[in-house]
């Protein structure tokens, strides 16, 4: 059209009659999606995050042969599962970088599997309790559940580190009232399935430090399963 010159009215209760059409459709878009939102069992994601050291880090093998990676393959793309996990980690170092990686990621549950290498170090099992409840409070306060992952150190620190050690995650668990996978490398033949340096699982492994840890964690999914029923 020229300037100055009017639209003809045909014409212009057209692009009226569009609008409000197209207005009306962008509305009834929004309302359809947001009650599917609301309906029973609707799909939400899910964020996992897993904080630990060099045996969820995969350390040695093939990234995705790891016992985190095969995880997040069986939960799918509902379940995101960020893996914070750091070679060589301590309950120190991981409690230090654990407020940050909640507010980024917020998630809804958090595999705690730290204290290894408070072990290897000799370090105080005390202290590692103190770091280890921190970072269960922590989570918790974000609205997150824990899902606490043991390990055991050698028997050659002596019966009574070796106990004292072992016995951080069973208090931790029952003062907290978390989940426990009491010893990560349940059922891992650790002569035939530990790399050269004896202390890191081969990829064989893999599979059976996932089946100790979902036997754990699917309860706790199905209960969020359950409530969103």
């Amino acid at each position: 059209m020229l300037p100055g010159s009017r639209m003809p009215g045909s014409t212009k209760r057209s692009t009226t009659l569009w609008l409000r059409l197209r207005s009306g459709l962008a509305r009834a878009l929004l309302a359809l999606a947001m009650a599917l939102t609301l309906l029973p069992g609707a799909a939400q994601a899910h964020t996992l995050l897993v904080m630990g050291d060099s045996l969820s880090a995969a350390y040695g093998i093939d990234p995705q042969a790891g016992w985190v990676s095969l995880l997040e393959r069986k939960l799918g793309k509902g379940y995101p599962v960020i893996n914070a996990s750091i070679s060589g980690e301590t309950t120190s170092g991981g409690a230090a970088r654990l407020p940050e990686l909640l507010k980024q990621h917020h998630p809804d549950i958090v595999l705690l599997e730290l204290g290894g290498n408070d072990g290897l170090r000799g370090l105080s099992p005390q202290q590692m309790k103190v770091n280890l409840a921190k970072m269960v409070e922590r989570s918790r306060a974000e609205g997150a559940r824990v899902l606490l992952l043991g390990i055991e150190v050698p028997p050659n620190y002596g019966p009574a580190y070796t106990n004292a050690f072992r016995n951080v995650f069973t208090q931790l668990a029952d003062e907290h009232d978390l989940p426990l996978v009491p010893f990560l490398l349940e059922d891992v033949d650790l002569d035939s399935m530990l790399q050269a340096d004896g202390i890191h699982p081969t990829a064989e492994a893999q599979p059976i430090i996932l089946a100790n840890v979902w036997a754990k964690l699917e309860p706790m999914l199905a209960d969020d399963a359950d409530h969103q029923r």
